[in-house]
């Protein structure tokens, strides 16, 4: 980049703080040129959500050569969101900008960091939570990938869906993505998908875990790392039916 994309990379990030800045760097006409967008995310200072008409209209002007953002009060090295992301961006460039408060009170750039798609998976355990990212539909993908060997399709999801008033993600999609219902009362087996429903205003599962057998669950809670728990008890409370993938043994 040239320093007068990082100019305009830096006082952006510096104009957001405490949000997380987002850009694009586009060639437009063959001259690199920083395009900020807005952040959507409902917890802009943890995380960004690229609008994407933001990013449509950037791609009118010409290709994308860089994803940035910013990491205010954290250092310029990617989160496990942020590798997660670039891998399903088809973008090769991706560009951090840490900003901070310093010792004398003003917001300045702390640091810089280049990476790229490398064919990074978060670990199944201890992964960050960052929704539509690394969140609970994302480790029952990324569990049958690894563990199945089956790719299920993604689906687009807006921050809180489940608060919205009327959607819900996971009834509109099951069969889309080869899986059936089998029920409230089905005997458990590996592989199913447990849909709960925690706190959600539409009435409508918006909680997910693969059953692993033996009593366990694998799930990642808003909030929260990804890992292990016992099924039973509160989980079980909230349940509110069972995914089976199509083949498995009934």
């Amino acid at each position: 980049m040239n320093e007068e994309t990082k100019k305009a990379i830096a006082d952006h990030a510096l104009a957001e703080y405490p949000r997380e800045s987002c850009g694009l760097v586009v060639l437009h006409d063959g001259i690199e040129r920083y395009v900020p967008c807005r952040n959507l995310s409902a917890a802009p200072g943890e995380h960004f959500v690229m609008s994407p008409e933001d990013y449509a209209l950037a791609e009118d002007m010409g290709p994308i050569a860089a994803v940035v953002h910013s990491h205010p009060g954290a250092t310029a090295r990617p989160s496990m969101a942020d590798k997660a992301m670039a891998e399903k961006s088809g973008v090769n460039t991706w560009v951090i900008v840490s900003v901070g408060v310093q010792l004398d009170g003003t917001i300045a750039v702390e640091g810089w960091c280049e990476f790229g798609p490398s064919g990074y998976v978060a670990p199944l355990i201890g992964r960050e939570w960052a929704h539509g990212t690394l969140d609970c539909y994302s480790i029952v993908r990324d569990w049958y990938r690894l563990e199945r060997g089956i790719d299920l399709p993604d689906f687009e999801r807006a921050d809180r869906w489940w608060e919205d008033g009327a959607s819900s993600l996971y009834m509109d999609h099951f069969a889309e993505a080869g899986f059936v219902d089998v029920g409230q009362d089905a005997d458990l087996q590996p592989g199913d998908v447990l849909l709960m429903q925690i706190r959600s205003k539409n009435d409508v599962p918006n909680h997910a875990g693969v059953y692993l057998g033996g009593g366990v669950m694998l799930h990642h809670m808003h909030g929260r790392l990804s890992g292990r728990t016992v099924w039973g008890g509160m989980w079980a409370h909230a349940l509110r039916t069972v995914l089976r993938y199509k083949g498995e043994a009934a």
